[in-house]
């Protein structure tokens, strides 16, 4: 299993940041432009990776305040899990990591490694800047 991941801190409460991160529609605001077709309820979401994949992802757990995790809810290119890991630094400071675990073999780590992580760093940068 390789493990992709970036945290960032975030200058809200941490309940805040699970109740942005918990509803699957803001997870929009969070992705970057390659992604397009994107549709969402507050379990599920679709969307297509340009020149990629289309990938529909539901919540398979959510741990309040704390975890959330996304798996796909359709088959998908290789065994896949998102989760958002949220830990209390202060009152109005939350840790927020972001980490992707896919099965990949050694071809697919080549090819996917690189934007997956660079998936990571934006989805972790734009929640810091959507949020504070």
């Amino acid at each position: 299993m390789t493990t992709i991941q970036n945290t960032t801190e975030i200058n809200k409460n941490v309940s805040e940041v699970y109740a942005f991160l918990t509803d699957l529609k803001n997870h929009e605001q969070l992705m970057p432009e390659n992604i397009y077709n994107w549709s969402s309820t507050n379990d599920e979401a679709r969307f297509t990776i340009q020149n990629m994949a289309k990938l529909a992802l539901r919540v398979d757990e959510r741990s309040e305040n704390k975890a959330i995790k996304l798996i796909p809810s359709e088959k998908a290119p290789f065994e896949v899990a998102l989760r958002w890991e949220l830990q209390v630094v202060e009152d109005t400071l939350t840790k927020a990591t972001f980490i992707i675990d896919a099965d990949l073999n050694m071809m697919m780590k080549i090819i996917a490694s690189g934007p997956l992580q660079k998936l990571v760093d934006y989805q972790i940068n734009k929640l810091k800047e959507l949020l504070g």
